[in-house]
C-alpha cells in the first residue's frame, strides 16, 4: 500500500496522521514494556532453578552425612577388630575384607578420613583426650590416634580423638 492510499484511508476513517504515530509509540512503549516483564521473568525463574538445584544439592548432603556419622561407629568397630589377633587366619581376612570394602563405600560417598599420628595439634579438627609429657617428640605433636576424624566433602564430620605430646613442666 502506498503512502498516498494510506493517507486516503486515514482521512476516510477520520484519523489523523498525528494520531497513529502517537498510537505507533503508544503501542511500541507497551510492547518494550512487556519485553521487560519477560525479560525479568525469565531470570526470575533461572534464579529459582538454581537455588531450587542448590537445595536439593544441599538437603542431599546434609542426609548423607548424617548416615555417614551414624555409620562410623561401624567402621571404627572394624577397626579396633583388626587391631586384635586372631587364631583363626581366614577369619581375620573375611574381617578385613569387609572392613576394606565398607571402607571404600563410604569414601565414595564422600567420606574423607584424616590422617592425624605426626601431626602438629589443632583444636579445630583436634580433640585432645591425653597430654603426655614427652623430650621425644615436638611439642604440641599428635602421638596417637584414639579415634580417627574424618571430613566430609572437606567439612568436618567427627573430630580426631588424639594423645598429644607437651614438653615436661621445667624442674
Amino acid at each position: 500500500m502506498s503512502v498516498e492510499k494510506m493517507e486516503r484511508a486515514n482521512q476516510e476513517s477520520g484519523q489523523e496522521p498525528g494520531d497513529i504515530s502517537a498510537e505507533r509509540e503508544q503501542w511500541a512503549a507497551e510492547k518494550a514494556a512487556l519485553d521487560d516483564r519477560l525479560l525479568r521473568a525469565q531470570a526470575d525463574f533461572q534464579n529459582l532453578r538454581r537455588r531450587t538445584e542448590q537445595q536439593r544439592i544441599d538437603v542431599y548432603d546434609s542426609a548423607t552425612a548424617e548416615a555417614l556419622r551414624s555409620l562410623l561407629p561401624v567402621l571404627d568397630d572394624f577397626e579396633r577388630a583388626l587391631r586384635v589377633d586372631a587364631v583363626d587366619k581366614e577369619y581375620a581376612a573375611g574381617i578385613e575384607l569387609i572392613h576394606g570394602r565398607f571402607a571404600e563405600t563410604l569414601k565414595k560417598l564422600g567420606l574423607e578420613p584424616m590422617d592425624s599420628k605426626g601431626q602438629p595439634f589443632d583444636p579445630q579438627i583436634h580433640h585432645a583426650v591425653d597430654m603426655v609429657e614427652t623430650e621425644d617428640a615436638p611439642d604440641h605433636t599428635i602421638l596417637e590416634d584414639y579415634e580417627r576424624g574424618y571430613n566430609f566433602k572437606g567439612r568436618l564430620l567427627r573430630p580426631a580423638k588424639v594423645k598429644v605430646a607437651v614438653r615436661p613442666a621445667s624442674q
